[in-house]
């Protein structure tokens, strides 16, 4: 691993989950030391992780995950990853990186730009902020205070996949999250298509948009 400092689990606790649609999981929740960017990350494990789990790093997005906004696709990706890890074993690390780490506020301020006609990322460029903000150091310190040092990646971002194997965790596949199109995020979709190359089905995001 690159020299970056290791941290360390700082306390375990098992919580029961309950999803608004009925689904159940048990999740064992850590919280840890010695994180580079100061931030309460935490990692969710679940099910019975074995030597290469499935993992998803997932960005905190309260608009999404806590009010099941409509204009993005994080709070369906968070309730998919939890069943789809739970059953195969692995862990979930929910990151604090709200509107892809410049904030909520500066997310809201973004959201009122594409109100106005700019695209999400272009959105973050007016407001003199990077696109995408998002270090995954912590992850990569997470992941190796649990032990797991090559994972296959539940994700659509390819720079997700790059940065861990940056930092020195192998990501032997990386594999699609599902699809959650609505009349209100179907556009942000294709955005991340074009210009950050996720792994999305463009052609029927394009004809949902043309229609």
């Amino acid at each position: 691993m690159p020299d970056i400092p290791a941290a360390t689990p700082r306390a375990r606790v098992r919580v029961p989950l309950r999803f608004a649609d009925g689904y159940r999981a048990e999740a064992e929740l850590v919280t840890f030391h010695g994180l580079t960017d100061g931030q309460e990350h935490l990692a969710l494990v679940l099910g019975d992780p074995g030597p290469v789990p499935l993992v998803r790093l997932h960005s905190e997005c309260l608009t999404g995950d806590v009010f099941g906004s409509a204009r993005c696709d994080c709070g369906p990706q968070l309730r998919e990853a939890v069943e789809r890890i739970a059953g195969r074993g692995g862990v979930l690390l929910y990151l604090r990186q709200e509107g892809r780490g410049i904030g909520l506020y500066n997310k809201l301020d973004a959201y009122a730009l594409q109100d106005e006609g700019l695209d999400t990322y272009a959105a973050n460029a007016a407001l003199g902020l990077p696109e995408d903000a998002r270090d995954y150091t912590a992850a990569a310190q997470m992941l190796a205070a649990l032990g797991v040092t090559e994972l296959d990646l539940l994700s659509n971002n390819p720079d997700k996949a790059g940065q861990l194997r940056a930092l020195g965790i192998a990501v032997r596949d990386r594999v699609p999250t599902g699809v959650f199109p609505t009349a209100h995020n179907v556009h942000y979709l294709r955005t991340k298509v074009l210009q950050t190359q996720h792994t999305l089905p463009l052609t029927e995001l394009t004809e949902l948009t043309a229609g």
